[in-house]
Parts: structure tokens; C-alpha cells; sequence
């Protein structure tokens, strides 16, 4: 064969060669799909292929033939065979093909699926469209990638003569696609499409269909709501590959289409659905996008004595939500209550805690729907409920959904508020009655779920004003952390640090609430310079002593730091010389004696009960006196109110755990998992603080007793999975 005759196009020059038997042509599909393009006697099916004469191709090709307009005596049918192969860049030369193993020569040049559209064109004839419905048939037998999608979608747009329009192209809040246009082949029922773009995926496609008078004779006019295993928008929708009762058809975006957002789509539905025939099944499936959310809240306009509202809903960084409202629903046509985000939702009416809600039964008594069915002796209508698994997709609306026991659908569009899962329960817990009969379940079954399932970011120091020559200063920083019930106090326990010759000296770092820092900051700094103080103010939005102590190690670069929350004082001078001596001595962690105010001991180190697992103090309520001779002592946990230890093991064990709401098991819990990377912790009895029991309330006195409930559920529950893992913490804990 000469160089020119090489060089020709795919054109009939081609397919006169093919039809003198004993050549093919071919065209890859993607890497591992050929299509092979011949002529020979009638052979289908599937048929053994080998090519190269090489005996480790061997494989199944799926065969279609069609008798030839002008058959010769020994080439009778064309024929176009899909030829599965592992390598589809391969030099091509020969193949083996059917039972016979009949041989053929390839063609030099392969060919581009436009080529090899208008050689089956030439072949084929008027039996085109059969070939073709039966190679697409074939390869959405294999599974496709897009580049295979894309070639099917070619086959079937290079047919003559159009097929239909999309006329219209909604999305819904659910994810779906909602489709309006005619067609000539379209057939009620549920279907597998080909959606068409720029990258063309399969979809189930559930139609309707309905009778038009504005279309060709034959066409009818149908709707199809679309569901794909991927994403995909309304304004990637180009076209769409269909199976109707002739086979398989394309239906092309019409120019003057329509694309629409959620709040529009369901109308459109509803306009046109009253006039559609199809199978019950398809019919209940669009009834139901019909009635799907609009981005307005529809409730409060049901016939029904059914109402629905929230009073808080919060969202931590994790997607993780906490919900309160109330349910009002007395003559029970509620069947289902939803928390939803785009195609995902949560069922909450079987998770959730109800409560009693007089209030909700006084606001509706006289309302004339409820006014004869509400028991005023009853008032079960408030609800906790702690939910998760939407993902974090911001632009996808948030909306609860109430379905009645008739199908029918309302809805309440949401706004959560995003806080750090501490200063949402804390919020929550403002409301709840500590005598309420549900609180035991609140906090098991919502509360403590909602804060393990939550991730806190870490606290960061804001804003950072010098106020002595802190860079310069001699020794690890102490860092000092300033609630708001310290903060009247700031003057003495400077003066304090200041008569101690060695803190004196000392680089102090002072963190503060912002709001603190804004009130205080000139005062302080005015402080600093009177006392000669090497002192470095910094800010941080957190109230809580433990996440300010955070922020300031997060703030500082030194290799070890001291930690002090502002609630302590120190008994003597010399404290911060003996734990650094302490400290070079053992490394690890190292915290004095912490005792209240009359001098008996309120903590003495935490120990671990290898017997059953939990922690526990010893000495509590013993005078100073019996504990100050003793040596420094291997423990469980350090108190990090007041310690020494390398900041870079603070770092790499994660910082303080942000979901607890007080100081004790925040502490504990950070102790046990330095003990589990390999970090000893000790207590150096011969220092002592002295200072209250809690570092600083986080929401008043009279939630503290709720706030440690909690805490001591989320700590077991993060502590305690199982008697192995028990067993061998302790084992760390207590080596």
C-alpha cells in the first residue's frame, strides 16, 4: 500500500476496501473498549477475538451484523465488533475472529468515532439505526467511564432528523433534576438515561408523559425528574440520550430553554402534573418534588392543628447541630419530622427528647383549630435533639421538613447559629429547668452526643501589647490566664509576682477575655512598668481559663512553659525556682500542691484505681503540713492550673479538649493523653497554691452542678469504651 493511499481519509474509499473482505478498520473508544469495523460472512453474538496472532489477547468481542446492500459471493455482511483489550494503544495488525478464527488485516491508520460513524453510515445503509442501538446496547452493558459515555452520546447525536427538545431544566432542594420538553420516542416509566454535557453521566430518569398540541405529529410532551449517583447542576445539562420504543434517542437543549433555580422548580412541576399519565410509582415521585421546599416556610399555612418551631439550633465546625423547639400536633397527623440539607436528611422525631412546654399550649389555647383538643393538664411539646451526618455544604439551604400521615409535606427554613460546641450547650443548658424530669435524658441521649460528635477549634491569642522587656526576660515564660471573676483582683496578684525576686525577673505572659483586655489593658500595662514587671499582654475571645492558657502557649515560641490561672496565688516565694529545678531534674510534667484558702489540701496529684479504672485525688481536706515533706511523686495526671512542662508535648497531644464545659475532667483528660504518648506527669508536694475549687464558673453558680454531669458523661464516654482499652491506659496511667 503506497504512503498516499495511507494518507486518505475515512471516507468510501475506506469502506469499498472493507467490503472487499479481509481488512478492518478500528477506533478506539477509550483504553479499553476497540470498536473494529468489517465485512465477511453472517456472524453475531459473542465470538472469541485474538489479535497480533497473539494468544494471551484472546478475548470475547460482542459481534452485530447486517447483510449488505451489494454482497459479493464471499462477503455477505458487514459486521462492527466491540473488542475488549487491556492495551488499546497497541500497534494493530491482525485479527482472529469467530469460531473459524477467520483472519483480518487492520487497517494502518485508526480511525476517529466521526470516521467510523460515516463507514457504518456507508455500510449499513438504512439499517443504521439498528447497528447503532445495538452497539450502545453493548457498551452500557460494560461499565463506563465518561470518555465511553461520551462516544455513545456521539453514536446516537449522528443519526439524521431530531428527536425532541429540553425545553426546561429545574433543580430541586433534594438534589434532583427536573426535565420538561417533547419527544417523539419517549415512554412512560422509570428509565436509565445518559445525561449530556461536558461531562456526560448515566441518571435514572422517572417520566411522565402528556398529551400537546404545539409539537410534530407522533411527539408527545413529557416531564422526567432525574437522579444521578454524582452531582451535577441544572446549567450542565446539554441534552439527553433516551431509550424509547424505537431505540435509542437524543433530545437536544432547545435554544430558547428555560434553566431553574430550587424555588422555582417545584411550580413548574405543579403546573404541568395534573396532565400526565404514568406508572403510580413515578407519578408518587414527582407529586413528591412537586411538594418539595421552596426556601419559605409553609407550616403555619397547613389545614391541619399541626405546628412546628425552633427556638435555638446551633452548628458546630464538625456540622454536628443542636436543635430545641417545640412540636405542636394533637390529634397526632405528624408522621415525620426531618432535619434536611440539599439530598441529605436526618430523621428527628425518633432521636429527640420532648419536654414540657406550657408556654406552647398557652399561645394556642384560643386559637379556634387547637382550641377543643389541647389537654391543659398536658404539655408535651418542647424537643432536644442532637443531629449530624449533613456534611458542612454551605450553599445547600437547611429547612426542616414535616410530612403528614396523607403525604403531604411542610416546611421551616433554618438559620443556624455557628459557635464552638462549648458555648452552644452552654446556651442550651440557660433554658432548661434543672428539675425537668427529661434532664437525665437531655444530657445522655443529646448533650454529651452533640459534644463528642463536635470538633473545637483551637483557642489563638488576638490581640499582643508589650509592656516590659518580655523578649529579654531570663527563664520559661509563666503564662497566666485571667477569668472574669480574676479580673478585680489583677493589681494584688501583680504585686505578688513582683515581691517574688524570682518572677520579678521572670517573662510573664498575661492573657486575657477581649473584652478584659479592652477594660484593662492601659491599667495593666501602667502596672507593669511600676513593678518593672517583663510582662506581655495578650487577648483571646474565649472565657474559659484552660482555652486562655491555650492561646498563650499557642501565642509563644519558648521551648517550656509555666502555666498559672489567675484564680491561684502562691503560698511562699521561690515556687517558680523549684519547679524549673524540679522540671530539669525529671522533665515530663510538674505541678505543686493546689489548697484553698485555710491552708487544708484540695489537690494532691490525680491516681488511677488500676482495679476499676477510674481517677481519683488522695489527701483532699488533709492540713498542708502532712503532705509538704513529701518527695516529688510519679502521678496519673497533672493539675495544669498551675504546672511546668515542654510546650511542644502540649502541641503534639492536641491542647486542652475544647468540648468540656468546666476545668476538672478538661484537665484530666489532657493528663491521661500525655500518660498514653509516653509523658510522665509528677507532683512536687513541697510547692503549694492556694485558690478556690474552680478555676472560674463558665455560666454562674447555679448551672455548675448540670455542667459537671455533662462533664463526667463526656469524660467516661471518651475514657471508659471498654474493659481492655481501660486496662491498658491504666497500665500507662499508672506505671
Amino acid at each position: 500500500m503506497s504512503d498516499a493511499e495511507q494518507a486518505l481519509p475515512a471516507t468510501s474509499h475506506t469502506a469499498t476496501r472493507i467490503m472487499r473482505g479481509g481488512r478492518v478498520a478500528a477506533c478506539p473508544i477509550d483504553d479499553g473498549l476497540l470498536l473494529v469495523i468489517g465485512a465477511s460472512g453472517p456472524a453475531a453474538g459473542q465470538l472469541p477475538a485474538e489479535i497480533n496472532d497473539d494468544a494471551a489477547t484472546v478475548t470475547n468481542a460482542y459481534v452485530t451484523a447486517w447483510r449488505l446492500a451489494s454482497p459479493s459471493p464471499s462477503v455477505t455482511h458487514g459486521f462492527a465488533a466491540l473488542l475488549p483489550t487491556d492495551d488499546a494503544d497497541r500497534p494493530l495488525t491482525t485479527l482472529r475472529l469467530g469460531q473459524e478464527g477467520r483472519r483480518y488485516i487492520f487497517a494502518p491508520r485508526t480511525l476517529a468515532v466521526r470516521e467510523a460513524v460515516t463507514i457504518l453510515a456507508e455500510l449499513a445503509g438504512g439499517q443504521l439505526t439498528a447497528v447503532l442501538d445495538s452497539l450502545v446496547d453493548a457498551m452500557i452493558q460494560i461499565t463506563a467511564g465518561r470518555r465511553r459515555l461520551a462516544v455513545i452520546v456521539a453514536l446516537i447525536q449522528s443519526r439524521k432528523g431530531g428527536d425532541g427538545f429540553l425545553e426546561f431544566v429545574g433543580e430541586t432542594h433534594e438534589g434532583s433534576i427536573f426535565l420538561r420538553g417533547w419527544a417523539r420516542a419517549a415512554d412512560p416509566g422509570n428509565t436509565q438515561v445518559i445525561v449530556c454535557g461536558e461531562n456526560p453521566v448515566f441518571a435514572d430518569c422517572a417520566i411522565a408523559t402528556f398529551s400537546r398540541q404545539d409539537i410534530p405529529k407522533g411527539a408527545v410532551g413529557f416531564i422526567g425528574l432525574l437522579a444521578a449517583s454524582e452531582p451535577f447542576r441544572a446549567r450542565d445539562v446539554e441534552g439527553l440520550v433516551y431509550r424509547g420504543g424505537g431505540g435509542w434517542r437524543y433530545a437536544a437543549l432547545h435554544q430558547s430553554r428555560q434553566i431553574a433555580g430550587p424555588a422555582e422548580t417545584p411550580a413548574q412541576i405543579r403546573s404541568v402534573l395534573l396532565q400526565t399519565h404514568s406508572s403510580p410509582a413515578v407519578l408518587l415521585k414527582l407529586r413528591s418534588a412537586a411538594n418539595s421546599f421552596e426556601g419559605r416556610e409553609t407550616i403555619s399555612t397547613l389545614p391541619v392543628p399541626v405546628r412546628l418551631g425552633v427556638d435555638n439550633i446551633f452548628q458546630a465546625n464538625s456540622g454536628a447541630f443542636l436543635i430545641s423547639g417545640w412540636l405542636l400536633d394533637p390529634d397526632g397527623h405528624v408522621q415525620s419530622v426531618r432535619l434536611r440539607r440539599g439530598s441529605t436528611d436526618m430523621r428527628l422525631d425518633d432521636r429527640w427528647t420532648r419536654l414540657e412546654r406550657s408556654d406552647v399550649t398557652d399561645a394556642f389555647s384560643d386559637e379556634p383549630l387547637f382550641k377543643s383538643m389541647l389537654d391543659q393538664d398536658t404539655h408535651p411539646h418542647g424537643f432536644i435533639v442532637f443531629a449530624s451526618g449533613l456534611g458542612e455544604d454551605g450553599m445547600a439551604p437547611l429547612h426542616l421538613e414535616l410530612t403528614l400521615k396523607d403525604s403531604r409535606r411542610a416546611f421551616l427554613p433554618l438559620t443556624p447559629a455557628r459557635l464552638p460546641p462549648r458555648q452552644a450547650v452552654l446556651r442550651q443548658i440557660k433554658s432548661i429547668d434543672p428539675e425537668n424530669w427529661g434532664l437525665a435524658e437531655i444530657v445522655d441521649r443529646q448533650i454529651v452526643p452533640f459534644l463528642c460528635a463536635s470538633e473545637s477549634p483551637s483557642p489563638t491569642a488576638g490581640n499582643i501589647l508589650d509592656a516590659g522587656a518580655f523578649d529579654d526576660a531570663p527563664g520559661p515564660p509563666i503564662i497566666v490566664a485571667v477569668g472574669q471573676t480574676e479580673e478585680r483582683e489583677l493589681a494584688p496578684f501583680l504585686g505578688l509576682l513582683a515581691l517574688d525576686p524570682e518572677t520579678r525577673q521572670a517573662p510573664i505572659a498575661l492573657v486575657l477575655n477581649s473584652e478584659c483586655f479592652r477594660r484593662q489593658a492601659a491599667r495593666i500595662r501602667q502596672l507593669a512598668q511600676f513593678y518593672r514587671l517583663s510582662l506581655r499582654l495578650m487577648s483571646s475571645e474565649t472565657d474559659d481559663v484552660y482555652d486562655l492558657l491555650e492561646a498563650g502557649i499557642r501565642a509563644l515560641p519558648s521551648e517550656t512553659v509555666v502555666l498559672l490561672a489567675g484564680s491561684l496565688l502562691p503560698r511562699r516565694s521561690g515556687w517558680y525556682g523549684n519547679l524549673l529545678a524540679a522540671y530539669e531534674e525529671k522533665g515530663g510534667v510538674i505541678s505543686p500542691t493546689l489548697a484553698y484558702e485555710d491552708h487544708s489540701v484540695r489537690w494532691a496529684g490525680t491516681w488511677a484505681d488500676p482495679q476499676s479504672g477510674s481517677l481519683s485525688g488522695r489527701y483532699a481536706g488533709y492540713p498542708l503540713s502532712a503532705v509538704t515533706g513529701l518527695k516529688l511523686t510519679r502521678i496519673a495526671a497533672a493539675s495544669f492550673e498551675c504546672c511546668i512542662l515542654p510546650r511542644e508535648v502540649f502541641l503534639t497531644a492536641g491542647g486542652f479538649a475544647g468540648s468540656y464545659l468546666g476545668s476538672q475532667q478538661k484537665g484530666q483528660d489532657l493528663g491521661l493523653r500525655l500518660s498514653r504518648i509516653g509523658i510522665e506527669s509528677w507532683w512536687l508536694p513541697s510547692v503549694q497554691m492556694l485558690g478556690s475549687d474552680e478555676i472560674s464558673a463558665p455560666d454562674g453558680a447555679s448551672a455548675a452542678p448540670l455542667i459537671e454531669r455533662i462533664d463526667e458523661k463526656l469524660f467516661s464516654a471518651r475514657w471508659a469504651p471498654g474493659p481492655e482499652s481501660r486496662d491498658n491506659r491504666m497500665v500507662e496511667a499508672s506505671a
